[in-house]
């Protein structure tokens, strides 16, 4: 076996080394299943054929529009084909996709637009106000604008923008795809929640999105030819990598504008929708619906849901009902999701409470992730013993490349070799890990990550609020809530109302507090503010 240790002449050429990247999944498709469904949308059907020409028209409407390898695009649409089509058609002309938040007020839109250098955007209709009040606070030089009409859901023409389907129909189906040359190429920029106040910019590479992707497949234990229904918004971690993923397998991305109870029951009975993933909100959603919005399907509908524990009352109810819930768990930074409550053959006889305790855990790695580990402030792994808290920590090739232009915050993420989660959390004698606690400042509104900070500088500056302290409040639909603890300034007056319409002037409507309580804030002897006690008080509101 010593041949074995003389490498001589070997070396990494065209033949052996081809950089990874998800764009490879769209090709293989359309050349292994052109004519089966890739993307549906009401009467909008199109094939892996069709789903790559419309790709690589928009890729190369790009480049004539100006862009370059390396270049932001954004876009500012919910999860309508477009938006898939933007997720292979970006990076096909070598440019990096910018799929921003489309509840984010102006501001922020403007910050994001200036801060990523966004060379063109493609916005739905009904979010063009928004983008143009936005573009309007830019300090730099404004994108150019495409517009995507929705026509199907009653959302026309809003602008003289370009059109899309114009925009497509003038292009070079015959347009060559600018492959990148390195797969540490950065593919996605993602903007977090802000929960620091300002959003950070989390630079995804092909790789990442490649193994994720792949990774996933093999969690969901998927088959050839799922049905997706696309609940996770595209703009969040780029919907999970879900939409990359689809084409590997051959699946059909089947879109959901407004998620509705309806709209889902009827995708699962009309599309047979096989997966989808989202929120625990999403589950109550179903849990609660109403029989006149319910439809009979007959076979099994996989989920994998994040964003909070789904409630035992919650998993009991909707597993009956047809739903195989996974719980699974991750951030921005790690591509979306990283952990998995791995199914346990053991654990089957479990029911009620003690199943839902069990499918509660975050779980275990995902096959792409190299490390999870759970670690003390001394950096050094907490026991295993269910009880212990540390900070959840990544590594692998599942992390994002880091913060655009933000040196400072990416060392601090990545100290000691790991990626710091900021979430706290136990881990079992099994290894499964379980969030104790989020970083404190967090709170998560139906799968939204809500600045505290924010809301609390948005309330100080009303001329009535002395100090204030946002803390979550649990809350049976949403998961979490902002609610916000007020002390006034002597003299002055203000309702619970008036405050909510304060913040709602000036931050998207799920970062508002849904609850004021006027009252002296407790402290510490250096005037710190308890938020501990607060949230307790929160917990019994």
């Amino acid at each position: 076996m010593g041949w074995l240790k003389d490498e001589t002449g070997l070396e990494k050429t065209a033949a052996n080394h081809v950089p990874l990247t998800p764009l490879s999944f769209l090709t293989r498709a359309a050349q292994v299943w052109p004519d089966h469904p890739a993307v549906v949308y009401g009467p909008h059907r199109k094939t892996y054929a069709q789903y790559i020409e419309r790709a690589t028209r928009l890729a190369s409407a790009l480049a004539e529009m100006g862009v370059r390898p390396g270049d932001v695009v954004a876009t500012i649409l919910p999860n309508i084909p477009a938006q898939a089509e933007a997720h292979f058609g970006v990076p096909a002309c070598g440019a990096v996709l910018n799929a921003i938040n489309t509840r984010l007020d102006p501001d922020t839109v403007a910050y994001i637009l200036d801060h990523g250098e966004a060379k063109v955007v493609l916005c739905d209709s009904q979010f063009v106000a928004v983008l143009a009040e936005a573009m309007d606070r830019m300090e730099g030089t404004p994108p150019q604008v495409i517009e995507v009409p929705d026509d199907f859901a009653g959302v026309h023409r809003h602008s003289d923008y370009p059109q899309y389907e114009d925009v497509l129909a003038g292009a070079d189906p015959g347009f060559g795809w600018v492959l990148p040359e390195d797969e540490w190429e950065s593919i996605a920029l993602n903007y977090t929640s802000g929960t620091t106040g300002r959003p950070k910019g989390v630079v995804y590479h092909h790789r990442g999105a490649y193994l994720n992707a792949m990774g996933q497949v093999l969690s969901w234990r998927m088959t050839l030819h799922p049905k997706y229904l696309t609940i996770v918004p595209l703009f969040h971690c780029n919907g999970w990598c879900h939409t990359w993923m689809m084409p590997a397998l051959g699946g059909t991305v089947v879109c959901c504008r407004d998620i509705t109870a309806k709209a889902i029951f009827d995708a699962i009975a009309d599309e047979g929708v096989t997966h989808f993933g989202g929120a625990p909100i999403v589950l109550n959603m179903l849990v609660n619906a109403p029989e006149d919005q319910r439809r009979p399907f007959s076979h099994s509908v996989s989920v994998f849901t994040a964003g909070a524990p789904p409630a035992p009352a919650t998993l009991a109810k909707i597993e009956p009902m047809g739903f195989d819930v996974t719980q699974v768990y991750g951030l921005t930074e790690v591509y979306g999701p990283a952990t998995e409550c791995t199914w346990q053959a053991q654990w089957e006889p479990l029911q009620g409470a003690e199943r839902a305790a069990v499918k509660a855990r975050q779980g275990v790695a995902m096959p792409f992730m190299e490390g999870l580990a759970v670690h003390d402030e001394a950096g050094q792994p907490i026991p295993m013993d269910g009880q212990t808290k540390g900070e959840i920590m990544f590594r692998g090739n599942g992390v994002m490349k880091g913060y655009l232009k933000n040196p400072k915050a990416t060392q601090e993420a990545f100290a000691g070799g790991w990626f710091h989660s900021g979430d706290i959390a136990v881990q079992h004698p099994d290894s499964y890990v379980q969030i104790a606690d989020r970083a404190k400042d967090i709170i998560i509104s139906g799968g939204e990550n809500i600045s505290s900070v924010e809301v609390e500088g948005c309330l100080m500056g009303h001329d009535a609020v002395l100090l204030c302290a946002v803390v979550a409040k649990p809350d049976e639909k949403w998961g979490e809530v902002p609610c916000a603890f007020v002390e006034l300034k002597d003299g002055h007056d203000v309702s619970e109302a008036d405050l909510i319409a304060y913040t709602r002037e000036r931050l998207a409507g799920f970062k508002c507090p849904k609850v004021v309580v006027f009252q002296e804030l407790p402290k510490t002897s250096t005037g710190k503010i308890q938020k501990f006690e607060l949230r307790g008080q929160a917990k019994s509101l």
